[in-house]
């Protein structure tokens, strides 16, 4: 796998709805070129799963019912971002010559969490 195949969306700073699904195409693409054995498998799915549902919950957030739900979604999202980033570690221990695009996949997981306690602190201060 190359750097061109791991893209990142136009203007990836302001649309997160964009970025998070780009995130979870980015996954996919990683996680097929990697070898699949015995080890690999179950870690493939826990990563295809935190991985792409991180976008999925933030399109919930956005189309969430009360301030409420939205926090909720938000902070899942969140959760889901720091397993990726959990799971693209055990990957990496089990698939050491893919550690330069788990790298790449990993701080983006990364950032996503920092966004996400951010957004998550900011309406805890703001609590109706």
């Amino acid at each position: 796998m190359t750097n061109d195949k791991i893209s990142k969306p136009e203007n990836q700073m302001y649309n997160l709805e964009e970025r998070t699904a780009k995130f979870g195409e980015n996954i996919i693409k990683f996680i097929k070129e990697l070898p699949k054995n015995e080890i690999t498998r179950p870690l493939i799915s826990q990563a295809i799963r935190s991985g792409t549902s991180i976008g999925a919950n933030y399109v919930e957030a956005n189309q969430a019912s009360s301030k409420k739900d939205f926090r909720n979604k938000i902070y899942i999202a969140k959760k889901e971002a720091s397993e990726t980033m959990y799971w693209l570690r055990m990957i990496v221990n089990s698939c050491p010559q893919h550690k330069k695009e788990a790298r790449q996949l990993w701080q983006e997981a990364k950032e996503f969490t920092l966004i996400f306690s951010k957004i998550t602190a900011t309406l805890n201060k703001r609590k109706d």
